[in-house]
């Protein structure tokens, strides 16, 4: 079996270390962008709310 070292060189470390760091990055933003929507909706929900007689 073929190491990292083998596949990606000498900067093995470096290249996998920036592709985990990437993907966490890029969860954090669609956990973020989840989590605003939810918010947004709550917020018009309770503009609708209001604005009923």
């Amino acid at each position: 079996m073929l190491g990292f070292e083998t596949h990606f060189g000498p900067h093995a470390g470096f290249i996998l270390g920036a592709y985990a760091f990437t993907g966490l990055v890029m969860g954090g933003l669609v956990l973020n962008a989840i989590r605003d929507r939810r918010a947004q909706e709550r917020a018009l929900e309770d503009l609708q709310r209001r604005d009923r007689p």
